[in-house]
C-alpha cells in the first residue's frame, strides 16, 4: 500500500545577500513565492513551504492549486525528494516517479534511440519493456528517421515530444506532474492528454500541479489550495476548487 505522509513539513532558502536587489533578483530566478524573514540581522531566508501536513493513499489524485510562488513546484520537488525539508517529518512508500522538468531527462549529444536506451536505465523500466521501448517511443512520437540523429539537431517540439515519453514510460507508484501538458501543438497536446489519462491510471498516488480546472476535474479527486507556503484548504475536488474560486472573485 503506497503512502505520501508529510507531517509541519517547513522549506527555507537562505539568501546570503539580503539587499533588496539582489533578494528580488535570486527570488526571480529560483521562481520562488513565500514568506521573506530574517534570520538575524545579516542574513534573509525565504520560507517556501510552511507547516505542510498531508496524507495520502492508495487512489488519492491530488492536484494542488493556488496563485503563482504559492508552493505547488517547492512541494512537488520536496516529494520528489530534489529539495530538503528543513524542518518536519516526510514518509514514502512507494516509487516516486517526477514528470517535473521534462527537459532534464535528454541528452542532447546523444542520438534519439541512444536517448531511448539511457532513460530505460536511468528510469529503471524493467527488462521486459525494453525490448519493444523503442518501438513505442517510435509510434508515439512520429520523429521516424529522426531519432537516428542527436537530440541537438531537433526542434523545440521535436524535444518535447521525446522527453515527454521518455517521462511517461515509466511504471509509478506515485506520480509527480508539474504542468507538463501546458506546452506543445494541438496535435501532440491531444496525444498528450490520453497519454496522461491512461498513465495516471496505473498509479496509486497521483499529485498535480496545474491551473487548468479540466484537467483538475479530470485527473483529480482532491485537492490541496496552497498560499505562500501554507495549504489553505485540503479536500474533495470540487470543494476545495469552488472555495478557491470564489476567493479569486471568479
Amino acid at each position: 500500500m503506497s503512502h505520501l505522509i508529510l507531517e509541519d513539513v517547513s522549506v527555507d532558502f537562505p539568501i546570503y545577500d539580503g539587499s533588496q536587489r539582489s533578494l528580488r533578483r535570486a527570488l526571480a530566478k529560483a521562481s520562488i513565492g513565500g514568506t521573506i524573514f530574517r534570520r538575524d540581522q545579516r542574513h534573509v531566508a525565504v520560507r517556501a513551504l510552511d507547516g505542510i501536513s498531508m496524507a495520502l493513499h492508495d487512489g488519492d489524485r491530488v492536484g494542488l492549486i493556488g496563485h503563482n510562488g504559492a508552493g505547488k513546484s517547492t512541494l512537488l520537488r520536496v516529494l520528489a525528494g530534489l529539495f530538503l525539508p528543513t524542518g518536519g517529518r516526510i514518509s514514502i512508500d512507494g516509487r516516486v516517479s517526477p514528470l517535473l522538468n521534462l527537459g532534464s531527462i535528454i541528452d542532447h549529444e546523444m542520438t534519439g534511440y541512444e536517448n531511448i536506451e539511457h532513460a530505460a536505465v536511468l528510469l529503471e523500466i524493467p527488462a521486459r519493456r525494453r525490448r519493444t521501448l523503442a518501438q513505442e517511443i517510435e509510434e508515439f512520437t512520429d520523429l521516424g528517421d529522426f531519432l537516428a540523429l542527436p537530440v541537438k539537431t531537433y526542434s523545440a517540439g521535436m524535444q518535447l515530444r521525446l522527453s515527454f515519453a521518455l517521462m511517461t514510460a515509466q511504471e509509478p507508484e506515485i506520480l509527480l506532474v508539474d504542468e507538463v501538458l501546458g506546452v506543445g501543438d494541438s496535435g501532440f497536446l491531444k496525444k498528450a492528454a490520453a497519454r496522461m489519462t491512461e498513465f495516471h491510471q496505473q498509479t496509486s498516488i497521483m499529485v498535480l500541479a496545474s491551473h487548468n480546472d479540466t484537467q483538475l476535474y479530470k485527473l483529480c479527486n482532491k485537492a490541496a489550495w496552497l498560499e505562500y507556503g501554507r495549504v489553505v484548504r485540503f479536500g474533495p475536488i470540487d470543494e476545495v476548487l469552488t472555495a478557491y474560486k470564489a476567493s479569486c472573485g471568479t
